[in-house]
């Protein structure tokens, strides 16, 4: 079950609580989303993972989702944390600019005064926390160092540089929160397409439900501008409907009584009947929902070794430090213990990895949120960055490249058949077959066909078809069935995709059926080779004139023709062992999601055509092109390498400021309150760049 972490604020925090629940039975393969504050817990393990939490972290609470909050006092509110602040501004100004008059009084008595109550009013909450986590053996957080620090810099009697090095990290703390709160709230704004209410139409009038509320097979009205609250069909009415929430596609489309709409969708000018057809747990806006909040529980290489980076870097420096305050004064002449105890201090505050911890998944997570803003569902860190490094990109054709809408163009009669008795034959045996060249040979065929017509019905896989039409045996398909069934016939070069006709074992001539390219399809392969993908491959289970035409059109690297869906697994894991995806270089494989879905499993990143409406498509693929357009893939790839400059970018600023002040600081350059800056400063900056990846 999906369960919150009320007050977890630290992204350190989330990856020690991530690694203790990992260590329970049953949990070894949980994650803790930072950026959304939520982890998804097995029932049975619910209250041994709320005591593990209760542990690892006492001021964070595991509520789940529908469950009402705890009543202990929560922290302190923004409005209270202010007024904290301020006071102990003034005090601390107060002994900044009478230090010499506080200093000397007896003892330092009115320093202490002014001072001390100034270092409890910012520091006590980070003194508590640090106290508690040492009572259960937890070092080397943030508020251990911070204390450490402060408790080091009173000791010398440096107290305005204790109280000012605590404010300035409280200071940035809260700026820090409220940023990350910011970015929440981006996050939460992105995936807003959740309808609030259905108007479920019954006998006593109209009601207003929640969704979730309303039965399948139920009737709702959607009013003009409103949003579908549910997928279903239209029974009454005609509206244009806004798709762009699902699809990021803005362009409206119309919908009337028989076609199916989609909860997410926003209703245009016309009211719509709708019969439900699916719960709103199954609906298409709950699924999209569901895929984008897991995608910050598959974390990216990056972010799984910046969490054991962590785990390793807090410690060395704490080592470091302890070093740099014992050895000089020991070894080196004319060194004091002051002196280089300070120094020590300076690493202690700059040693903290928050920056990293909170700033990397708020990055993937926003890049995950802008791609689903544009019709991309990308499952998963992982897969955002796998995007980065395509190598090859390998199209299924019909419906991917093509609009897989096939037309006759042709019909050409042999051996005494006439063109339309070869049509009426042709639609007869393809009576029960839902391919879409079947569908367009009824189509042109224009008459309905009596069922007990067409007997010993019979497909033959990657072939064709077998059937008894009006008591003539007749035999439809591609030009490999002619010659399995021996059946002579001298058209075998056909240009376009052909449908051969035999009857009663004598070729009766074959018919032309033309699909068309998508619109993009071209400009889709200039801008992935502009990305930096190397080589784009077809596969089809097509003729090969047909494959040859559409790969010379679009300009592809390479393609392969005639291929059974076996044939299309067997291809790309040669791909993927032969050397055409060399190094670190990935392999993306794009159909249609249903067909396809033993290819797609198998690449690197499996990509999803179409997935509106299509479950299947959600399931099988690693990223879902929500509409059927495929520049939606240099979409995804684009935001993908926008989303990895990022990361580099904070990864870059964090640790490039932090060994640099940590240089400083051991060569006495540096004081803690630079290093407070380097520290708290570092990390606003890398988290408010990281928001930058929700805002395109």
């Amino acid at each position: 079950m999906r369960c919150t972490l009320e007050g977890l604020d630290c992204a350190n925090c989330a990856a020690k609580i991530e690694q203790a629940l990992q260590k329970v039975e049953g949990l070894e393969h949980v994650s803790v989303n930072f950026a959304t504050k939520t982890v998804d817990i097995p029932e049975r393990h619910l209250e041994e993972a709320r005591q593990v939490v209760a542990r690892v972290e006492p001021d964070v609470f595991l509520r789940v989702q529908n469950e009402q909050p705890p009543a202990k006092e929560k922290a302190m509110t923004g409005k209270g944390q202010r007024h904290r602040l301020l006071l102990a501004g003034v005090l601390f100004l107060i002994g900044l600019l009478y230090h010499e008059f506080l200093h000397n009084t007896p003892s330092s008595w009115l320093e202490y005064a002014v001072l001390i109550p100034a270092y409890l009013l910012v520091g006590w909450p980070v003194v508590a926390a640090a106290f508690k986590k040492i009572a259960r053996g937890q070092l080397f957080d943030e508020n251990f160092l911070m204390t450490v620090a402060t408790f080091g810099a009173i000791a010398i009697h440096q107290l305005t540089e204790a109280v000012g090095v605590m404010l300035f990290y409280a200071v940035g703390l809260y700026f820090q929160d409220k940023a990350i709160r910011r970015s929440r709230r981006s996050i939460t704004a992105l995936l807003d397409i959740q309808p609030d209410y259905a108007n479920l139409k019954a006998a006593s009038g109209v009601k207003r439900l929640k969704p979730e509320e309303v039965a399948v097979g139920e009737v709702i009205l959607v009013k003009p501008g409103e949003k579908v609250p549910l997928d279903g069909e239209v029974i009454e009415g005609v509206s244009t409907v806004d798709t762009s929430a699902l699809t990021g596609e803005a362009v409206p489309r119309t919908v009337r009584v028989g076609e199916t709409v989609l909860a997410g969708m926003i209703n245009g000018h016309g009211l719509l009947t709708v019969r439900v057809t699916k719960p709103f747990s199954e609906s298409s806006v709950a699924r999209i929902l569901h895929l984008v909040e897991k995608a910050g529980e598959r974390k990216a290489p990056v972010e799984q070794f910046i969490t054991v980076f962590a785990h390793y870097y807090t410690p060395i420096v704490v080592s470091i430090a302890a070093a740099i305050a014992l050895l000089p004064p020991l070894f080196l002449p004319g060194a004091t213990f002051s002196q280089w105890f300070y120094r020590a201090l300076v690493l202690l505050v700059i040693s903290c990895p928050c920056a990293l911890m909170i700033s990397i998944p708020l990055s993937y997570f926003g890049g995950i949120g802008m791609a689903s803003r544009r019709g991309v569902l990308v499952k998963g860190a992982n897969y955002l960055d796998a995007l980065t490094q395509l190598e090859t990109v390998v199209f299924d054709k019909t419906g991917t490249l093509t609009k897989g809408i096939f037309r006759v163009t042709k019909v050409v009669p042999k051996n005494g058949y006439s063109a339309e008795k070869l049509l009426a034959l042709a639609a007869g045996a393809e009576i029960y077959s839902n391919h879409p060249i079947a569908l367009s040979i009824r189509a042109a065929y224009g008459r309905e066909i009596p069922p007990d017509e067409v007997t010993e019905y019979r497909e033959i896989p990657a072939h064709g078809i077998s059937a008894v039409v009006g008591g003539q045996n007749v035999l439809t398909g591609n030009d490999r069935l002619m010659h399995r069934e021996n059946i002579p016939h001298e058209d075998c070069n056909v240009e376009g995709t052909a449908v051969y006709l035999a009857i009663n074992g004598t070729y009766a001539g074959y018919i032309v059926i033309s699909d068309e390219l998508k619109d993009g399809a071209a400009e889709v392969i200039k801008s992935l080779r502009a990305l930096g993908v190397a080589r784009i491959v077809m596969l089809t289970g097509d003729e090969e004139s047909v494959a040859r035409q559409v790969a010379e059109e679009l300009g592809l690297d390479g393609y392969y023709a005639e291929l059974l869906p076996e044939d299309k697994v067997a291809r790309v894991e040669t791909m993927l062992t032969n050397g055409s995806v060399e190094g670190p270089g990935k392999l993306a494989f794009v159909g249609d999601g249903v067909n396809d879905a033993p290819v797609i499993t198998r690449a690197d990143v499996g990509v999803a055509m179409g997935g509106l409406g299509r479950d299947a498509a959600m399931e099988a693929a690693d990223v879902v092109l929500m509409d059927d357009s495929p520049a939606k893939l240099a979409e995804a790839l684009a935001i993908a390498k926008r989303t990895r400059s990022i990361v580099r970018q904070n990864i870059c600023l964090a640790l490039g400021v932090k060994i640099f002040f940590i240089l400083l600081g051991s060569l006495g350059i540096a004081s803690i309150w630079e290093a407070v800056f380097a520290d708290v400063g570092v990390t606003l900056l890398a988290v408010l760049n990281a928001t930058r990846g929700y805002k395109q």
